[in-house]
């Protein structure tokens, strides 16, 4: 059986508020906390980024559940010996209860600084570099790294926990699955695709953990709530590697024009029907996955919180 989570979203709340759901979360009796790292929200009606690293050290005292992002980039716009200080002291401060989500990035975010949005090929590869040099410098010793990407003189963190920050590889294609397979302590992936999961398993992940997202809008009006999703994160359903690509909030508006309600009514569970959220989440159980994050979309916190913790997750333990 799956552990269920649930997934903060900083594209859409700012930092007071993603710290009061993470205490509404673990009063539900959700079991561990994801975290979106974003420098922008996806659209302008999204309307927050707040930066991630100061949530979890205000998550850190605020609630015991274990806190993940979903996912940081550790290559462009941060430099990855950046990444593993930030990472180690979030280890730190929640007592070992950390883990670090990374993948290979978005133009959205990452573009932002300035240099040229590299190919999916040049990014995994950056990924992996990045992943070995945090992997040294969470040891607490001297590093020297001289790479095709990365360079790194005389760095060490002096504040570190006592394991290793595990590492987990996000990944939506073979290519970065394989990767995920080599490199990560544990994989994650958006979609309940069981081929996915057993291709990752049979590269070389073995038993690591396997931890996928969804997102939701409970509302007792469903039509509001098809509404609420269109309007907020039709982003979600657009094709192909747009979300890769797109550099503002303001083109991903553009394309979300090409998203339809009707194309949110058959792809995402919107309303109170007790069945449709258990059997979304049952979907990933189905597929082989180890955790399973949810968010909700729509204003009415208190109305999901209250729905999942009397209605979804007790059919689902």
């Amino acid at each position: 059986m799956p552990e269920y989570g649930y997934f903060l979203s900083c594209e859409q709340f700012g930092p007071a508020e993603l710290i009061e759901q993470a205490r509404m979360a673990e009063q539900a009796g959700f079991r561990s906390l994801w975290i979106s790292d974003h420098y922008h929200p996806w659209n302008d009606a999204q309307g927050q980024s707040p930066f991630v690293w100061s949530v979890i050290g205000a998550l850190s005292e605020a609630v015991s559940l274990p806190v993940e992002t979903a996912v940081t980039c550790p290559t462009v716009r941060t430099h990855p010996a950046v990444v593993a200080q930030a990472a180690a002291t979030s280890a730190v401060m929640t007592g070992g209860r950390f883990r670090l989500g990374v993948g290979s990035g978005e133009a959205l975010n990452e573009h932002i600084v300035g240099g040229a949005w590299p190919p999916a090929r040049v990014r995994l590869e950056m990924l992996e570099e990045a992943i070995h040099v945090m992997r040294r410098l969470f040891s607490g010793e001297e590093v020297s790294h001289h790479g095709k990407h990365y360079t790194v003189e005389n760095a060490r963190l002096y504040t570190v926990p006592d394991e290793p920050v595990p590492i987990d590889v996000s990944g939506f294609g073979p290519a970065a699955t394989k990767l995920a397979s080599r490199v990560g302590d544990g994989y994650i992936t958006m979609m309940p695709d069981a081929s996915m999961v057993e291709r990752y398993r049979a590269d070389g992940g073995g038993a690591k953990p396997v931890s996928g997202g969804t997102k939701v809008c409970y509302d007792t009006d469903r039509e509001a709530a098809v509404r609420t999703v269109h309007r907020l994160w039709g982003n979600e359903l657009l094709p192909g590697e747009l979300s890769q690509v797109l550099p503002s909030p303001k083109h991903f508006e553009q394309a979300q024009t090409l998203v339809t309600e009707d194309m949110v009514r058959e792809n995402r569970v919107c309303g109170d029907d007790v069945d449709a959220h258990v059997a979304e989440l049952k979907r990933f159980a189905d597929a082989g996955f180890d955790r399973v994050y949810v968010n909700q979309i729509g204003p009415d916190l208190r109305g999901f919180f209250d729905f999942y913790r009397t209605e979804v997750l007790p059919r689902l333990q």
